[in-house]
């Protein structure tokens, strides 16, 4: 898929005359009074939280000092109805940011063994953690099998099976997003490409990068992962005893390896991915927005 030049998209978007300048929002939670209103809101039973509430809440005497703090957080954090007070998309985001440890939190943990075995050399995969991402690799060879960001929170009260288990989660959520065009950012729209290079994150050759025309972000997969919740690939599966909900994505080998996935044509571009189970083959046929043209089994018998 060709990518259009979203510079005037994005343009339209930073342009807003309504909006408050970045470098203004972020001074204004750059205030622990603000933080502790954010944090009130975030842990209140029920909302929209009353005035007095908020303020007992936080902890603080002086009426008119609380309700300056608030007022700063009006409009951009906090909106204010004839209930009380109740959290606007952005000072929730800001909270579950902190939440997840993405300003206040630098964990590392050591490399730990994951189920499964690589795709390239049949050995041991391993799990590691290092500024804020984790990756899936091999620990003879070292080839990748992924390698996605996953904040600190997510660290937090789980066995390593677990971080594990939620990372397999994540990255799942965020390809079906990204292929589907939601942004897993900001749900601005997501332009897909077919990249044939060998310079992926995945180690394959027949890629898809993903990127909002909005605020930038980028993924890159192997095709297959935009398989894993189509309705004949999990039927595919569930007809030969596997539930995919249950296997990790670095266990499908069409999930990280360009082994499995052809460019059949250019004009338009059509990808062909084979899924290998129990002697049959699902083959699915994509075009350049990963839909889903075609299914076929290619029976052992």
């Amino acid at each position: 898929m060709s990518k259009s030049d979203g510079s005037s998209e994005r343009a339209t978007v930073l342009a807003c005359t309504d909006c408050l300048d970045p470098a203004d929002a972020f001074a204004l939670i750059g205030n622990e009074t603000r933080l502790a209103i954010l944090e009130a809101l975030w842990m209140a039973d029920d909302r929209p939280v009353a005035f007095s509430d908020l303020r007992r809440e936080v902890g603080m005497r002086d009426s008119a000092q609380f309700n300056y703090h608030l007022q700063k957080l009006l409009g951009q954090f906090v909106s204010q109805s004839e209930d009380g007070y109740d959290f606007k998309h952005a000072g929730e985001k800001v909270v579950r940011s902190v939440i997840a440890g993405s300003f206040n939190e630098h964990p590392t943990i050591d490399p730990f063994p994951v189920a499964g075995s690589c795709v390239a050399c049949g050995g041991p995969l391993e799990a590691r953690y290092r500024d804020e991402r984790l990756a899936i690799g091999c620990r003879d060879c070292e080839h990748g099998h992924g390698e996605y960001g996953f904040p600190p929170g997510g660290l937090n009260d789980r066995t390593r099976a677990e971080v594990a288990d939620a990372f397999d989660q994540r990255v799942k959520h965020l390809h079906c997003l990204a292929a589907d065009g939601v942004c897993p950012e900001c749900s601005g729209r997501v332009e897909s490409n077919v990249v044939e290079d060998d310079a992926c994150c995945l180690g394959a050759t027949v890629r898809v990068d993903h990127e909002c025309v909005q605020c930038g972000h980028t993924l890159c997969s192997a095709p297959g992962l935009r398989l894993l919740d189509h309705s004949r690939v999990v039927g595919f599966h569930r007809e030969r005893g596997v539930s995919l909900d249950d296997r990790p994505y670095w266990t499908l080998p069409w999930c990280v390896s360009d082994e499995y996935t052809t460019i059949t044509d250019r004009d338009p571009i059509r990808l062909r991915v084979r899924l290998p189970l129990a002697g049959d083959e699902l083959r699915v046929t994509l075009n350049e927005e990963l839909a889903v043209l075609e299914t076929t089994v290619e029976s052992a018998d």
